[in-house]
Protein backbone atom coordinates (compact mmCIF):
# COMPACT_ATOMS: atom_id res chain seq x y z
CA UNK A 1 0.00 0.00 0.00
CA UNK A 2 2.55 2.23 0.55
CA UNK A 3 4.55 1.90 -2.82
CA UNK A 4 1.42 2.55 -3.99
CA UNK A 5 0.58 5.93 -2.15
CA UNK A 6 4.30 6.96 -2.72
CA UNK A 7 3.89 6.22 -7.21
CA UNK A 8 0.55 7.73 -6.56
CA UNK A 9 2.09 10.47 -5.38
CA UNK A 10 5.55 10.48 -7.74
CA UNK A 11 2.86 10.52 -11.08
CA UNK A 12 1.12 13.73 -9.62
CA UNK A 13 3.74 15.45 -8.88
CA UNK A 14 5.26 14.56 -12.40
CA UNK A 15 2.38 15.50 -14.22
CA UNK A 16 2.13 19.12 -12.47
CA UNK A 17 5.46 19.96 -13.50
CA UNK A 18 4.66 18.84 -17.14
CA UNK A 19 1.42 20.98 -17.20
CA UNK A 20 3.29 24.01 -15.45
CA UNK A 21 6.07 23.29 -17.83
CA UNK A 22 3.61 23.68 -21.36
CA UNK A 23 1.96 26.14 -19.12
CA UNK A 24 5.34 28.33 -19.02
CA UNK A 25 6.25 27.39 -22.88
CA UNK A 26 2.64 28.49 -23.71
CA UNK A 27 2.68 31.38 -22.01
CA UNK A 28 6.14 32.58 -23.78
CA UNK A 29 4.41 32.11 -27.31
CA UNK A 30 1.97 34.93 -25.95
CA UNK A 31 3.25 37.64 -28.99
CA UNK A 32 3.07 40.68 -26.65
CA UNK A 33 2.59 44.48 -27.78
CA UNK A 34 5.95 46.29 -28.68
CA UNK A 35 6.66 48.38 -25.89
CA UNK A 36 6.38 52.59 -26.14
CA UNK A 37 5.90 52.89 -30.30
CA UNK A 38 5.47 56.24 -29.45
CA UNK A 39 5.56 58.14 -25.89
CA UNK A 40 2.56 60.03 -26.24
CA UNK A 41 -0.81 60.15 -27.24
CA UNK A 42 -0.13 63.17 -28.96
CA UNK A 43 2.56 63.96 -31.72
CA UNK A 44 2.44 67.49 -32.32
CA UNK A 45 -0.72 68.19 -33.97
CA UNK A 46 -1.62 64.63 -34.68
CA UNK A 47 -2.87 61.35 -32.23
CA UNK A 48 -0.51 58.51 -32.21
CA UNK A 49 -1.39 54.64 -32.62
CA UNK A 50 -0.89 54.53 -28.53
CA UNK A 51 -3.77 54.55 -26.27
CA UNK A 52 -3.34 54.31 -22.74
CA UNK A 53 -3.76 51.25 -20.10
CA UNK A 54 -7.03 51.38 -18.83
CA UNK A 55 -7.34 53.37 -15.71
CA UNK A 56 -5.38 56.25 -17.12
CA UNK A 57 -5.79 59.43 -17.07
CA UNK A 58 -3.97 61.95 -19.52
CA UNK A 59 -3.85 65.60 -19.46
CA UNK A 60 -2.95 67.14 -22.23
CA UNK A 61 -1.68 71.27 -22.43
CA UNK A 62 -1.28 72.28 -25.98
CA UNK A 63 0.33 76.15 -26.83
CA UNK A 64 1.10 77.85 -30.15
CA UNK A 65 3.07 80.83 -29.94
CA UNK A 66 2.79 84.22 -32.32
CA UNK A 67 4.32 84.07 -35.50
CA UNK A 68 7.95 84.86 -36.01
CA UNK A 69 7.73 87.41 -38.30
CA UNK A 70 8.88 90.97 -36.12
CA UNK A 71 11.79 88.38 -35.03
CA UNK A 72 13.77 89.84 -31.73
CA UNK A 73 11.01 92.29 -31.20
CA UNK A 74 9.23 89.91 -29.90
CA UNK A 75 11.06 87.31 -29.06
CA UNK A 76 10.06 85.30 -32.11
CA UNK A 77 6.24 85.35 -31.46
CA UNK A 78 7.00 84.34 -28.02
CA UNK A 79 5.37 87.34 -26.63
CA UNK A 80 3.17 88.21 -30.24
CA UNK A 81 -0.78 88.30 -30.25
CA UNK A 82 -2.38 85.52 -31.86
CA UNK A 83 -1.51 82.38 -29.44
CA UNK A 84 -3.28 79.66 -29.00
CA UNK A 85 -3.72 77.12 -26.03
CA UNK A 86 -5.27 73.76 -25.37
CA UNK A 87 -6.34 72.35 -22.51
CA UNK A 88 -7.56 68.66 -22.50
CA UNK A 89 -8.05 65.06 -20.28
CA UNK A 90 -8.34 62.06 -21.83
CA UNK A 91 -9.43 58.89 -19.32
CA UNK A 92 -9.42 54.91 -20.58
CA UNK A 93 -12.13 53.37 -19.89
CA UNK A 94 -11.73 49.85 -21.75
CA UNK A 95 -8.59 48.19 -22.65
CA UNK A 96 -7.50 50.18 -25.55
CA UNK A 97 -10.32 52.93 -25.69
CA UNK A 98 -10.34 56.34 -24.06
CA UNK A 99 -12.80 59.24 -24.04
CA UNK A 100 -11.41 62.97 -23.61
CA UNK A 101 -12.46 66.28 -23.65
CA UNK A 102 -11.00 69.81 -24.15
CA UNK A 103 -11.21 73.23 -24.14
CA UNK A 104 -9.85 75.56 -26.83
CA UNK A 105 -8.47 79.56 -26.86
CA UNK A 106 -8.95 79.52 -30.64
CA UNK A 107 -12.72 80.53 -31.35
CA UNK A 108 -13.76 78.72 -27.90
CA UNK A 109 -13.59 75.38 -29.51
CA UNK A 110 -15.03 72.76 -26.76
CA UNK A 111 -14.05 69.35 -28.00
CA UNK A 112 -15.12 65.97 -26.97
CA UNK A 113 -13.32 63.01 -28.32
CA UNK A 114 -13.17 59.22 -28.59
CA UNK A 115 -10.18 57.01 -29.18
CA UNK A 116 -9.72 53.19 -29.94
CA UNK A 117 -7.24 51.14 -31.15
CA UNK A 118 -8.33 47.76 -32.22
CA UNK A 119 -5.37 46.55 -33.36
CA UNK A 120 -1.15 46.88 -31.56
CA UNK A 121 1.77 46.08 -33.13
CA UNK A 122 3.34 42.75 -31.62
CA UNK A 123 6.81 41.86 -30.61
CA UNK A 124 7.33 39.08 -33.20
CA UNK A 125 5.16 40.83 -35.75
CA UNK A 126 1.87 38.53 -35.75
CA UNK A 127 0.20 41.83 -35.97
CA UNK A 128 2.98 44.02 -37.95
CA UNK A 129 0.93 47.31 -37.61
CA UNK A 130 -1.09 49.14 -34.88
CA UNK A 131 -4.61 50.78 -36.20
CA UNK A 132 -6.22 52.97 -34.43
CA UNK A 133 -9.95 55.05 -34.89
CA UNK A 134 -10.11 58.49 -33.46
CA UNK A 135 -13.10 61.04 -33.37
CA UNK A 136 -13.95 64.40 -32.25
CA UNK A 137 -16.76 66.62 -32.45
CA UNK A 138 -16.08 70.27 -31.23
CA UNK A 139 -18.66 72.94 -30.62
CA UNK A 140 -17.59 76.57 -31.46
CA UNK A 141 -18.49 78.56 -28.52
CA UNK A 142 -18.06 82.08 -29.66
CA UNK A 143 -21.01 84.88 -29.28
CA UNK A 144 -23.52 84.02 -31.81
CA UNK A 145 -23.29 87.21 -33.58
CA UNK A 146 -20.32 85.20 -35.44
CA UNK A 147 -22.93 82.90 -37.12
CA UNK A 148 -25.03 85.60 -39.15
CA UNK A 149 -28.53 86.55 -38.40
CA UNK A 150 -29.77 82.60 -39.39
CA UNK A 151 -28.04 81.89 -36.23
CA UNK A 152 -28.60 77.63 -35.88
CA UNK A 153 -27.23 75.63 -32.77
CA UNK A 154 -26.13 73.25 -35.49
CA UNK A 155 -24.11 76.19 -36.55
CA UNK A 156 -21.13 76.08 -34.34
CA UNK A 157 -20.82 72.05 -34.91
CA UNK A 158 -17.86 70.60 -36.66
CA UNK A 159 -16.25 66.98 -36.72
CA UNK A 160 -13.34 65.01 -37.30
CA UNK A 161 -12.57 61.51 -38.07
CA UNK A 162 -9.68 59.55 -38.84
CA UNK A 163 -7.90 55.96 -39.32
CA UNK A 164 -3.86 56.19 -38.31
CA UNK A 165 -2.02 53.24 -38.86
CA UNK A 166 1.55 52.92 -37.38
CA UNK A 167 4.72 50.49 -37.11
CA UNK A 168 7.80 50.68 -34.42
CA UNK A 169 10.53 49.83 -36.99
CA UNK A 170 13.36 49.58 -34.48
CA UNK A 171 14.03 50.90 -30.96
CA UNK A 172 14.82 53.95 -32.50
CA UNK A 173 12.49 54.47 -35.24
CA UNK A 174 8.19 55.04 -35.69
CA UNK A 175 6.44 55.92 -38.31
CA UNK A 176 2.41 56.22 -39.10
CA UNK A 177 0.06 57.51 -41.65
CA UNK A 178 -3.35 58.57 -41.44
CA UNK A 179 -6.47 59.61 -43.45
CA UNK A 180 -9.03 61.61 -41.88
CA UNK A 181 -12.49 63.47 -42.60
CA UNK A 182 -13.62 66.47 -41.53
CA UNK A 183 -16.78 68.58 -41.44
CA UNK A 184 -17.85 71.61 -40.62
CA UNK A 185 -21.75 72.34 -40.17
CA UNK A 186 -21.11 76.11 -41.29
CA UNK A 187 -18.80 77.92 -43.79
CA UNK A 188 -18.32 80.63 -45.84
CA UNK A 189 -20.58 80.47 -48.96
CA UNK A 190 -17.57 80.29 -50.99
CA UNK A 191 -15.96 77.12 -49.08
CA UNK A 192 -16.65 73.14 -49.09
CA UNK A 193 -18.33 71.84 -45.90
CA UNK A 194 -16.15 68.63 -45.91
CA UNK A 195 -12.11 68.47 -46.53
CA UNK A 196 -10.70 64.84 -46.85
CA UNK A 197 -6.72 64.82 -45.38
CA UNK A 198 -4.03 62.15 -45.29
CA UNK A 199 -1.59 62.89 -42.16
CA UNK A 200 2.09 61.54 -41.55
CA UNK A 201 4.64 61.85 -38.02
CA UNK A 202 7.57 60.15 -37.16
CA UNK A 203 9.95 59.65 -34.28
CA UNK A 204 13.78 59.39 -34.62
CA UNK A 205 15.10 58.23 -30.44
CA UNK A 206 18.20 59.14 -30.14
CA UNK A 207 18.87 58.91 -26.22
CA UNK A 208 16.60 56.28 -23.78
CA UNK A 209 14.41 59.68 -22.91
CA UNK A 210 14.94 62.36 -25.70
CA UNK A 211 13.73 61.87 -29.76
CA UNK A 212 13.36 64.20 -32.25
CA UNK A 213 9.83 64.26 -33.77
CA UNK A 214 8.01 65.43 -36.97
CA UNK A 215 4.22 65.61 -38.56
CA UNK A 216 2.50 66.93 -41.10
CA UNK A 217 -1.00 67.05 -42.66
CA UNK A 218 -1.73 67.83 -46.71
CA UNK A 219 -5.61 69.18 -47.19
CA UNK A 220 -6.58 67.05 -50.41
CA UNK A 221 -8.16 69.08 -53.31
CA UNK A 222 -10.71 66.66 -54.88
CA UNK A 223 -12.59 68.35 -57.21
CA UNK A 224 -15.59 65.23 -57.72
CA UNK A 225 -16.83 65.79 -54.06
CA UNK A 226 -16.32 69.83 -53.97
CA UNK A 227 -19.61 71.58 -53.37
CA UNK A 228 -17.74 74.36 -55.39
CA UNK A 229 -16.74 75.23 -59.23
CA UNK A 230 -13.18 76.81 -58.32
CA UNK A 231 -11.43 76.53 -55.43
CA UNK A 232 -11.65 79.78 -53.53
CA UNK A 233 -9.90 79.05 -50.11
CA UNK A 234 -6.31 77.65 -50.62
CA UNK A 235 -5.71 75.30 -47.74
CA UNK A 236 -2.10 74.49 -47.01
CA UNK A 237 -0.21 72.01 -46.18
CA UNK A 238 0.82 72.04 -42.06
CA UNK A 239 4.28 70.55 -40.97
CA UNK A 240 5.89 70.61 -37.42
CA UNK A 241 9.26 69.43 -36.45
CA UNK A 242 10.61 69.33 -32.84
CA UNK A 243 12.32 67.49 -30.12
CA UNK A 244 10.78 65.47 -27.51
CA UNK A 245 11.54 64.49 -23.87
CA UNK A 246 9.74 61.58 -21.68
CA UNK A 247 9.46 59.88 -18.62
CA UNK A 248 7.70 57.29 -17.68
CA UNK A 249 4.40 59.72 -17.05
CA UNK A 250 5.62 62.65 -18.39
CA UNK A 251 6.45 64.03 -22.39
CA UNK A 252 7.31 67.38 -23.27
CA UNK A 253 7.42 68.21 -27.02
CA UNK A 254 8.91 71.63 -27.90
CA UNK A 255 8.36 72.19 -31.63
CA UNK A 256 8.36 74.86 -34.99
CA UNK A 257 5.21 74.46 -36.76
CA UNK A 258 3.13 76.50 -39.20
CA UNK A 259 -0.22 75.67 -37.90
CA UNK A 260 -1.89 77.93 -35.41
CA UNK A 261 -5.03 75.26 -35.07
CA UNK A 262 -5.00 72.59 -31.72
CA UNK A 263 -8.18 70.71 -33.21
CA UNK A 264 -7.36 69.46 -35.97
CA UNK A 265 -10.78 70.10 -38.21
CA UNK A 266 -9.52 73.62 -37.55
CA UNK A 267 -5.80 72.50 -39.03
CA UNK A 268 -7.01 70.78 -42.41
CA UNK A 269 -9.98 73.61 -42.88
CA UNK A 270 -8.58 76.91 -42.36
CA UNK A 271 -4.77 76.41 -42.34
CA UNK A 272 -3.34 79.05 -45.04
CA UNK A 273 0.21 79.83 -43.61
CA UNK A 274 2.85 79.20 -45.38
CA UNK A 275 6.01 77.10 -44.15
CA UNK A 276 8.43 80.48 -43.67
CA UNK A 277 9.66 82.73 -41.66
CA UNK A 278 7.03 84.68 -41.69
CA UNK A 279 4.45 81.85 -40.74
CA UNK A 280 6.39 79.42 -38.67
CA UNK A 281 5.63 79.43 -35.04
CA UNK A 282 7.01 78.19 -31.81
CA UNK A 283 4.79 75.79 -29.69
CA UNK A 284 5.00 72.56 -27.26
CA UNK A 285 2.90 70.23 -25.59
CA UNK A 286 2.79 68.64 -21.67
CA UNK A 287 1.13 65.41 -21.42
CA UNK A 288 0.61 64.10 -17.73
CA UNK A 289 -0.38 60.41 -16.46
CA UNK A 290 -2.33 59.38 -13.49
CA UNK A 291 -2.43 55.36 -13.14
CA UNK A 292 -5.73 54.62 -10.99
Amino acid sequence: MKNIIITLVLALLSSSMLFAQEEAETEKKVDKPVRTPWESGTLINHQTSVTQYKNTLEMLISHRFGPMENGISDVFGIMAPGANIRIGFNYTILDNVSVGFGTNSQKKYQDFQLKYTPLEQTRENTIPVSVTLFGNAAINAQDETVFGNSYEFSDRMSYFSELIVGRKFNDWLSMQASVNFSHFNAVDSLMDHDKIGIGFGGRIKFSPQSSLTFEGGIPLQIESISEQTDFYYNHKMHFSIGYEVSTSTHAFQIFVSNGIGIVPQELYMFNDAEWDAKSIRFGFNITRLWNF
